[in-house]
């Protein structure tokens, strides 16, 4: 047995079973040793990006990782934006990069730059495996370390000749201790139950929104209290539907978060921050609270979330309460493809069970307030701004949930960063509909552009088109053996979602708006 088996068997023993990979020279014993020991389902991703989007929807539909198997630094670079995701949502990874033989390493060839420094970007645990003998025990310290709480991306390096050579203790090793939630503070908790009131702000994320019985008692402490409750920062993944309480959202302008947040003078923070905007902006502050607001840290993110809720519960008496009832969204009519008309379609066509994937950015922007009275849903959304996540998740998500249709909503420019997602959803057949919001632009940044001040000329606007050529995302995705439809009709589209989503395999929708 060598150390790239020996590795694998020591994660797929600590409960580790799938490898979300793209794989260059230097991780070949690790293929060869998934192949010999059938121990984790390997999924190729054609883009390394693909890779680590689709390991993050895998843990968050999971709540265990995956892991990922990684070529060098240039390919560790790729994947950063998507890891760069993860890690603002605190999902747990454990990526698997190869570098070359320690004894060639001298020589600088081709592919040779600082693996560890890569890492170091977009990990919060890096470390370099230095023996055969240690290799399983350095794995059961990466896994731990991604596993703990918060989740935490975890990258383990290993040079081939390590992974290749046999020798040492080949024993594979046991499941190290991950770190638990730190312990809630009794002071925090008094403060933050006397500053309830209507002029006060509860603004809860991570853990909190996946938890239904957390929600529950957000609903109760609302209404013994009259204060706003709220979901605020990266919305990792959030239940939603008919049976749960729907927190708003922080609106993204930064004019609207400024307005809806104007009026609280106290704000308790349960796995959340301070809520900022996104980017800087002339004559706009950064911190979206009043400046006179006194904030109240309840539970870090390093707490649990769900434990803080019930304990602030139990310190104000708040007595459980019935949640008001929620009418389905019904379908739309035939007619022209407006906003309301797309979110309407999209609302009232989720399936039971469905999980949602949100990077619709500019488009579909009332499917969540539309849809409260919809089947219970997990909804997961982009967390650390950096686009081309969207198919990507999806994908993992229904590697962790088979037997879950999949609603991908989907801008267009952001698709095209990682549309090599569709191609691994053909060859997993994964039942995801893709819905492509097909504007021919960057919106998002042309809104951004106004927003700085700018009076942009033609050249300025061009740089944001995406209409020469036209892009055929039917055609495209056809190409990558998925089969497609274009709609320009909301009914249409309600009624391809309705008999595409109960059909294995995936689907793409490209909505001409």
């Amino acid at each position: 047995m060598n150390g790239a088996e020996n590795l694998l068997r020591s994660l797929h023993g600590a409960g580790v079973d799938v490898c979300f990979a793209n794989p260059g020279t230097s991780e070949m014993q690790f293929v060869d040793a998934l192949d010999r020991t059938r121990l984790m389902h390997c999924i190729l991703g054609l883009f390394e990006g693909v890779v680590t989007g689709a390991a993050d929807g895998y843990a968050r539909m999971a709540r265990k990782p995956a892991v990922t198997l990684l070529h060098l630094a240039p390919g560790l670079a790729n994947a950063g934006a998507n890891l760069h995701n993860a890690r603002k949502a605190r999902t747990p990874i454990l990526n698997l990069v190869g570098d070359h033989a320690r004894r060639h390493l001298r020589y600088e060839a081709p592919l040779t730059a600082d693996v560890p420094g890569t890492a170091a970007v977009f990990s919060d645990w890096v470390r370099t495996v230095r023996s055969t003998e240690t290799i399983a025990g350095d794995a059961m310290d990466a896994l731990a370390a991604a596993w703990g709480h918060p989740g935490q991306i975890s990258t383990l390096i290993i040079p081939a000749d390590i992974g290749w050579d046999e020798g040492g203790n080949m024993e594979p090793a046991e499941r190290a201790a991950a770190t638990q939630p730190r312990a809630l503070d009794a002071e925090m908790l008094r403060r933050a139950a006397a500053s309830l009131g209507p002029d006060a702000v509860i603004l809860c994320g991570g853990g909190v929104l996946e938890s239904p019985e957390a929600l529950k008692r957000l609903s109760d402490i609302g209404a013994a209290t009259g204060a706003e409750v709220m979901a605020s920062g990266p919305l990792r993944r959030a239940e939603r539907g008919a049976g749960h309480f729907e927190l708003h959202r922080i609106p993204y302008p930064i004019d609207d978060a400024l307005k809806v947040l104007s009026r609280f003078r106290r704000a308790v923070l349960i796995e959340a921050l301070p809520p900022v905007a996104f980017f800087a902006y002339p004559d706009r502050p950064s911190l979206l609270l009043p400046g006179d607001c006194d904030v109240l840290p309840l539970a870090d993110f390093d707490q649990d979330g769900p434990a803080a809720v019930a304990a602030l519960a139990e310190e104000i008496g708040a007595k459980p309460r019935p949640l008001p009832a929620t009418a389905p969204c019904e379908p739309p009519a035939s007619g022209p493809m407006d906003d309301a008309a797309l979110s309407t379609a999209i609302a009232a066509a989720l399936p039971e069970g469905a999980i949602v994937v949100d990077e619709s950015l500019t488009s579909a922007n009332s499917v969540a307030a539309r849809s409260t009275g919809a089947p219970p849903m997990s909804w997961l959304a982009i967390t650390g701004g950096a686009i081309g996540i969207g198919i990507p998740l999806a994908t993992g998500a229904a590697v962790a949930c088979r037997d879950r249709p999949v609603i991908s909503l989907q801008a267009d420019g952001s698709a095209m960063y990682t549309l090599q997602a569709l191609w691994t959803q053909a060859r997993e057949e994964l039942n995801v509909t893709t819905i492509i919001f097909a504007n021919h632009g960057y919106q998002i940044l042309k809104h951004e552009l106004f927003k700085v001040g700018a009076n942009p000329g033609p050249e300025a606007l061009n740089m944001l088109e995406l209409n020469r050529p036209e892009l055929n995302f039917v055609e495209l995705a056809r190409g990558m053996g998925v089969p497609g439809r274009r709609v320009s009709d909301p009914r249409a589209l309600y009624e391809t979602i309705r008999n595409v989503s109960a059909e294995p395999g995936p689907f793409l929708i490209e909505v001409m708006l």
